[in-house]
């Protein structure tokens, strides 16, 4: 199977539709596939569920997404950088499933390993619980999450091969490795590519078979939030 693409456009190529249900890995903006998010912006599609750990900011990653009201529903565990999130939330032009960031972690790994649900004593007792199934386990309450999938999963890794196998860098890693197995159709963009047998096998983190596009970015990782101090 050819899987290298060479723009993030074409690697997206009929793989878009309205309501359609995306995972995008990142942190913040550590990590998060930049040139995939903005063919998907240029894609059209609309009422899109995104499944991610943050919004990104307001125009940089999934905020531009929702700069497009492109995006119906966030299911996340931090959105507190963007403004255009918070004003489209509390207009109710935009749905919220607030997941403890552990949770959703879990959430979207056991979609990715086929588990449909888990559970977790994290959210007892808070608006978390609510609706969700209790039960007692070594005389603790759990409550029951389910795992999570999507249409389509867009992850960003340092390093790929011409056959889908990744390595992350760092901190970068975050959610993009569980992310890659939960899709239907993951497609990587990476900065550096190679061809096979380039990658020492025993540094892949995510195998090819869990990639079906691929394609080399450029990127201008900008940074969240800059702290710097004084040399003393």
């Amino acid at each position: 199977m050819m899987k290298v693409y060479t723009s993030a456009d074409d690697a997206l190529g009929g793989l878009t539709f309205d309501g359609m249900t995306v995972m995008a890995g990142g942190f913040g903006l550590c990590g998060i596939p930049e040139n995939l998010i903005v063919a998907l912006r240029d894609s059209g599609a609309k009422d899109i569920t995104a499944i991610s750990n943050n919004a990104g900011i307001d125009d940089f990653g999934l905020g531009l997404l929702l700069q497009t009201r492109q995006i119906k529903k966030m299911v996340s565990s931090y959105v507190g950088e963007n403004a255009t999130f918070e004003k489209q939330y509390l207009s109710g032009e935009l749905d919220l499933e607030f997941n403890p960031q552990g949770t959703l972690a879990e959430r979207i790994r056991a979609g990715g390993a086929g588990i449909p649900g888990f559970y977790t004593k994290t959210g007892v007792g808070t608006l978390i619980a609510e609706g969700k199934e209790h039960k007692d386990f070594d005389g603790e309450t759990h409550i029951m999450e389910t795992g999570l999938k999507a249409d389509l999963s867009l992850v960003k890794a340092w390093k790929g091969d011409t056959q889908g196998n990744l390595i992350f860098r760092k901190t970068a890693r975050n959610f993009n490795p569980m992310m890659a197995t939960a899709g239907k159709v993951t497609v990587a963009e990476v900065e550096e590519l190679v061809e096979v047998g380039e990658l020492e096998p025993d540094q892949i983190h995510t195998a090819g078979i869990f990639v079906q596009r691929i394609l080399k970015g450029s990127f201008e990782k900008r940074i969240e939030q800059r702290t710097i101090r004084e040399r003393a």
